[in-house]
């Protein structure tokens, strides 16, 4: 789930089924112009490229009847724009499929990997200081983790959600852990 304060004024309530594929359809575009029509939104480039992007039937969308309140955060970090990038490129490169996040030591360690195969490749890198002192290894899947460029506060609860907010403001995604996680506190 994601929530984004824009000044833009919308003419009309829309749906969109999979966030990740519209994030992924406007980043095709360096400066996207977009026109909203009754059942589909034009998104235009200056040099005359466009994708027809259909809206989502709004009875099929499940949609939040109150704000999502964050449990007890476990573990919290910076995301950097650039070790994010370079996670997601090695998840493309080495076509794997999770995200690892875990205390490795007194170090927080993302690892990209298949959890499902044990002799897959991996990539590690280093996020910071495993200030808390506890064990967890939480999962998330790669294709969930689809975001607007940029640098992120990260909040991960001990079970079911985490939160990613921008640093530059406006923008907060929720994504679910994988049951697969475990943490120790």
């Amino acid at each position: 789930m994601a929530e984004a304060e824009v000044a833009e004024d919308f003419e009309k309530e829309f749906g969109i089924w999979d966030l990740s594929k519209f994030l992924g359809t406007i980043s095709l575009f360096d400066d996207p112009d977009f026109e909203f029509h009754d059942k589909y939104v034009m998104i235009r480039s200056a040099t005359g490229s466009c994708v027809k992007y259909y809206y989502s039937e709004p009875s099929l969308l499940t949609v939040p009847t109150r704000r999502l309140e964050m449990p007890n955060v476990a573990v919290s970090f910076n995301l950097p724009h650039s070790v994010f990038h370079e996670i997601l490129r090695a998840a493309s490169v080495l076509q794997l499929p999770d995200l690892a996040i875990r205390s490795e030591g007194g170090n927080i360690v993302a690892a990209v990997l298949d959890k499902s195969e044990p002799t897959s490749n991996d990539y590690t890198i280093e996020l910071g200081e495993n200030e808390s002192g506890a064990e967890y290894d939480f999962h998330f899947k790669i294709e969930n983790l689809k975001f607007i460029p940029g640098d992120y506060q990260v909040d991960i609860t001990e079970k079911v959600v985490s939160q990613f907010t921008s640093k530059s403001g406006g923008v907060k995604y929720w994504v679910a852990l994988e049951a697969s996680s475990k943490y120790s506190g």
